[in-house]
């Protein structure tokens, strides 16, 4: 029997990132993957083909030009489902190319096959050809991650009736969509598609989307979606899918009402993938939705030598976090130093527009009883949104009037993942409102937002050298 130092179950973000963190600080590492290729589903259903597929549809709709152009303006007439894939596919390829670099590079061993646990340090998997391997670990990191929430009362097919994953394998591109499910995922895929002219309907049983979000960022959200004739049923529960004769989709809503559609996209939540892991062999369970429950500082479960990271241990299940989750999970497992990642981190959503966010939105800021001061700037203002042509676009910061500090920053618009980072750095350095207001930002960019939201949030704070 193989014995290492650390067994890392799934080689998504929290897998990849943690084996390669345990492996430079010397330590004899396995990975094992039960998919066809490594990189998990960030790599091969989630965070990368949805990106790859949003920015190819931009692409060729010419969605970024049609405030000069026109609605009407596409850079390629007939767009296909082959069309999304071909550039997703080469994509998909090079990630996986530098993912096995990594794993050759640091010496990290890995093996394809299904993982389950025989005692809290054995671990059993079986290859393709049905052999079986057993394995010993002085450590073990589960970064299963997620799949589709599939309840028995939907009618999958694949082919009209999908869930998330089966959504990048489609042969053409419905003429109407509908959308169960109002969550990032939901909202991502339900853009994405009304990017490329489908008619969407997104339907959710809570009155409210994104509700983690800045409330001000979501309704100039759906504003843009509204104005774009996206159909947003809210309240409403979605109680019966039927495939009708003539090849299309019939959801019945809990009031009675109807829905008719091409495809139905079903995207309301994610499982841990925990159940095939045999975790009463080393004395765990899962929640209800199949996740783990870990100590937020080091990442380990009620079995102290077994950690877990990425999406299995819930909220908030984003690529980026899971990635500085495994790495700390790893280096406590083998014994270094891990110091606490800082307080605040980036939330990015990746739909059409994008929305990103870090630190307090205004409710929680009131919830505290914070005096603040809001300032905010709008991509139209800024020169090089009109170069862009931009007509929607929202950068929002919240400051506290007693230490000035930037408290939390709030984008929705073209760029907004990447913008945020200024906010971020400022956040966790501490910064006040006279950063934005004192310092000098290219001209023109995007970024230049940050200067007039801090100006405007500044006139009303008043001038602090001007107090008596």
């Amino acid at each position: 029997m193989q014995e290492y130092d650390l067994v890392v179950v799934g080689s998504g973000p929290a897998g990849r990132r943690g084996a390669i963190q345990a492996a430079k600080l010397g330590r004899k590492v396995l990975v094992i993957e039960q998919g066809k290729r490594v990189g998990g589903v960030s790599v091969h259903t989630g965070t990368i083909p949805s990106k790859t597929l949003r920015e190819t549809a931009l692409n060729l709709s010419g969605w970024r030009e049609r405030g000069f152009y026109g609605r009407a303006y596409r850079v390629k007439q007939e767009i296909s489902a082959d069309d999304l894939r071909r550039r997703l596919l080469i994509t998909l390829d090079h990630e996986v190319e530098v993912l096995e670099h990594q794993f050759a590079r640091n010496r990290v061993q890995h093996m394809r096959g299904k993982a389950k646990f025989v005692t809290p340090e054995t671990m059993e998997i079986t290859r393709d050809d049905g052999e079986t391997v057993h394995v010993q670990a002085k450590s073990i990191m589960l970064a299963v991650g997620t799949k589709p929430y599939r309840p028995e009362s939907i009618p999958f097919d694949g082919v009209s009736v999908l869930d998330s994953d089966e959504l990048l394998d489609i042969k053409d591109l419905p003429r109407s969509m509908a959308v169960i499910g109002a969550g990032v995922i939901g909202i991502e895929y339900a853009t994405i598609f009304s990017a490329l002219d489908t008619q969407v309907t997104v339907i959710d049983p809570k009155p409210t989307i994104l509700d983690f979000i800045d409330r001000e960022i979501v309704e100039e959200f759906i504003h843009d979606l509204r104005d774009r004739n996206m159909k947003l049923i809210l309240g409403q529960k979605a109680d019966k899918v039927e495939k009708l004769e003539n090849g299309k989709c019939e959801i019945t809503l809990d009031n009675g009402r109807h829905v008719t559609c091409d495809m139905v996209l079903y995207a309301a939540g994610r499982v841990g993938a925990t159940d095939s892991l045999n975790l009463a062999a080393a004395g765990l369970t899962a929640d209800s939705r199949g996740r783990l429950s870990v100590n937020p500082e080091t990442f380990q479960t009620d079995v102290p030598h077994i950690y877990a990271a990425g999406d299995v241990v819930g909220f908030p299940s984003l690529a980026s976090t899971s990635m500085e989750q495994g790495r700390i999970a790893a280096r406590v497992a083998v014994g270094a130093i891990a110091k606490e990642p800082p307080k605040y981190f980036p939330y990015g959503i990746y739909a059409v527009p994008e929305i990103s966010t870090c630190g307090l939105t205004e409710e929680e800021v009131k919830e505290r009883g914070i005096p603040y001061e809001c300032g905010m700037a709008r991509f139209r203002e800024t020169s090089r949104g009109h170069i862009m042509g931009l007509n929607s676009g929202l950068l929002k910061m919240i400051f506290s009037l007693k230490t000035r500090r930037l408290l939390g920053v709030h984008i929705v618009g073209e760029g907004a993942t990447e913008l945020v980072h200024i906010g971020q750095a400022v956040l966790n350095l501490k910064g006040t409102v006279e950063y934005f207001v004192e310092n000098t930002f290219n001209y023109p960019t995007l970024a230049e937002a940050y200067k007039i939201a801090g100006l405007d949030a500044w006139n009303r704070m008043g001038d602090l050298s001007q107090a008596k």
